[in-house]
């Protein structure tokens, strides 16, 4: 059964997240519906990652099985042609061979938040960004954020109904910068915790809007208690825009 690996570009905005669900809008329903039309056959796809209602994706890894083995070209073409006007787009398609798996063989994941950092709301990307009324001592969000760094028992900033079997993880990158009035978050792990990214997004917000000071981060991370952690930052802002594979 030949498999091919799809990157995937969406704007969350108008689904309850990646995961196909009853009744409600997804965009892995959105897949594989068009994959339905084009092909005659009824598949469930496999994801790098499951994102949650809003949250945008640049690069986005799933892979189908198909009974039929068609070009990698022809694959991307017809999937994007039954999945017009919705906003979703495959950017590319790649026959697989041996046991690659868009999930379990992906080694690292990359997301970025985009916090605009003005007055004036956007008017270009709205619902896109998470928008802040105030400056933002960026300098100061990057300091704190590499109390982050490596592996560390996040619970903190794990959702309550996280379904991970452990609340440690290794985060590789925590690195903030500003572009313009915009100011970019980016994190890489292997895995995270369900709403880790938001959480942490959520609590460096914090400091750079002088509420919290590094040491109250490095707190946080050491109390190891949801409730000790910032605001959760808002869906629209994030993006899941790589996976990395060997």
């Amino acid at each position: 059964m030949p498999r091919y690996r799809l990157i995937v570009e969406y704007d969350g905005s108008a689904f309850h997240g990646y995961q196909a669900q009853a009744r409600l809008p997804s965009v892995q329903q959105a897949i594989e519906d068009a994959i339905l039309a084009f092909s005659g056959e009824r598949i469930r796809l496999q994801a790098a990652g499951r994102t949650d209602t809003g949250v945008h994706a640049t690069a986005q890894v799933v892979h189908a099985d198909l009974v039929r083995e068609w070009p990698a070209r022809t694959v991307a073409n017809a999937i994007n042609a039954h999945l017009v006007p919705q906003p979703v787009s495959i950017l590319s398609a790649e026959r697989m061979e041996g046991d690659w798996h868009a999930r379990f063989s992906a080694t690292r994941r990359h997301y970025l938040y985009r916090i605009l950092s003005r007055p004036g709301p956007p008017a270009l990307d709205q619902g896109r960004v998470w928008h802040v009324k105030r400056p933002m001592d960026v300098a100061a969000m990057a300091d704190a954020a590499l109390e982050l760094l490596g592996h560390h028992d996040f619970t903190t900033f794990r959702d309550i109904e996280c379904q991970a079997r452990s609340p440690e993880k290794t985060l590789e990158v925590a690195e903030v910068k500003a572009h313009g009035d915009e100011v970019q978050l980016r994190f890489s792990a292997r895995s995270f915790l369900h709403r880790q990214v938001r959480s942490m997004t959520g609590t460096l917000a914090e400091v750079g809007l002088d509420r919290w000071s590094r040491e109250d981060v490095r707190a946080a991370l050491l109390a190891r208690d949801r409730t000790a952690c910032g605001p959760v930052a808002p869906a629209c802002g994030l993006y899941l825009v790589g996976v990395d594979y060997d």
